[in-house]
């Protein structure tokens, strides 16, 4: 073939190619999320167990991106709102926002009716419930009721006083209810294993104010958790969203004083002080989290009330469930067999805490002899029950 034909097809075949061959995918942009913390982002407790999930989705995922703000609450941020903080994170891209305090309501809701085309998860709100929840907002909790019954049962059967106490954040409809599992699970500990009289019991609730302490707002939970254990309670059972009450039990463990406490709501919270740890009810938003994150990019997204059970079947399975109990360094091993024995009964309901009668501690009736709660009675509890010691609701 003469050359110049050579090159001449030579020449062609570049053409083809350049013309055929395929560009290469531009790079998909991730799908930006964003969160917003009631807390720090490490405290040890609720905040953090948030953050993770949001961690958890973006390793599961491969293709999404998390932006957070923590800290959002008036001691922190003063002057700054809600609404605020979302047009930060809307100008930065996050498709999605997860407002995670129920203190955070009014803002996440009037933020979601200005951003029509954002989704956004509420945590422990109720306003799907209510009907005030605009089309691109959904409620999300988990139902920690099941462990706050473990965590009183195992306080109860680990009690040499008789003298359990429940340090309390704010007080709320979420707060009440999980101080009332609680004291459901103590009590059933107390009156079916131990088979104790319930006059030898005593289950008392402070309050601190809010979700962490706040220098000059709240009370100290420090002190609030020292004066529980000068006082004769030796088994602290916690609700706030930071480990004070284990770091005490500690202190107090230092002098020669046999005490213990469990932490809330994450699931490393036992490290602050094993020694002293029986265990820690915690949730695992991961799993809830990553089908939301994927509904909304899939098209799919609906508003929604999710109120998650636990994975009965493996309740400490990452993957799974909404809750989890993870027993602790401290926790006897005869215990943790009556443990496992009351977990199998919550799961197959043989064992229903939330059954009639039940008064409040006024006196008027919250259950019937033989009535079982409904969720919505168990979500809006309104005050503490008989038993119980410490100011609750509307009394």
């Amino acid at each position: 073939m003469p050359s110049f034909r050579k090159a001449a097809l030579a020449a062609a075949l570049i053409l083809l190619t350049a013309v055929f061959v395929p560009s290469a995918p531009a790079a998909e942009k991730p799908f930006v999320f964003g969160m917003l913390l009631v807390g720090p982002y490490n405290d040890h407790g609720w905040s953090q167990s948030h953050y993770e999930a949001g961690k958890y989705v973006e390793a599961r995922t491969g293709n999404t991106r998390m932006l957070y703000i923590d800290k959002v609450n008036p001691a922190d941020r003063p002057g700054m709102t809600v609404p605020q903080l979302v047009e930060d994170l809307a100008e930065k891209g996050a498709r999605l926002i997860i407002a995670n305090s129920d203190d955070m309501k009014d803002g996440i809701r009037q933020a979601a009716l200005a951003h029509p085309d954002i989704h956004f998860i509420h945590v422990s709100g109720d306003d799907v419930l209510t009907g005030k929840a605009p089309p691109n907002l959904t409620n999300l909790m988990g139902k920690m009721e099941y462990a706050k019954m473990m965590a009183g049962f195992v306080a109860a059967l680990t009690t040499r006083t008789g003298k359990i106490a429940y340090l309390g954040p704010l007080e709320n409809e979420e707060t009440r209810r999980l101080a009332v599992a609680c004291f459901l699970g103590a009590k059933y500990a107390w009156e079916n294993i131990l088979k104790k009289p319930l006059d030898l019991f005593r289950f008392r609730v402070s309050w601190i104010g809010f979700w962490f302490n706040i220098p000059g707002v709240t009370a100290d939970p420090t002190a609030v958790a020292g004066n529980f254990y000068d006082t004769g309670y030796d088994v602290i059972v916690s609700g706030l969203d930071t480990t004070e009450a284990v770091t005490v039990a500690r202190q107090k463990r230092d002098q020669g004083r046999m005490v213990w406490a469990m932490p809330y709501e994450y699931i490393n919270a036992c490290q602050t002080g094993p020694e002293v740890c029986l265990g820690v009810p915690y949730f695992n938003w991961g799993p809830d989290y990553l089908n939301l994150i994927r509904q909304s990019m899939a098209g799919q997204w609906e508003s929604r009330f999710i109120w998650s059970s636990p994975d009965w079947t493996d309740m400490n399975n990452p993957d799974t469930g909404a809750i989890g109990f993870k027993p602790g360094p401290a926790m006897a091993p005869e215990v943790k067999k009556a443990l496992d024995e009351f977990s199998a009964g919550l799961a197959d309901k043989k064992i229903e805490l939330f059954r009639g009668p039940l008064l409040y501690q006024d006196g008027t009736v919250f259950l019937k002899d033989g009535e079982i709660a409904t969720d919505r009675q168990i979500w809006y509890v309104s005050k503490l029950l008989a038993g119980m010691t410490g100011t609750g609701g509307d009394q």
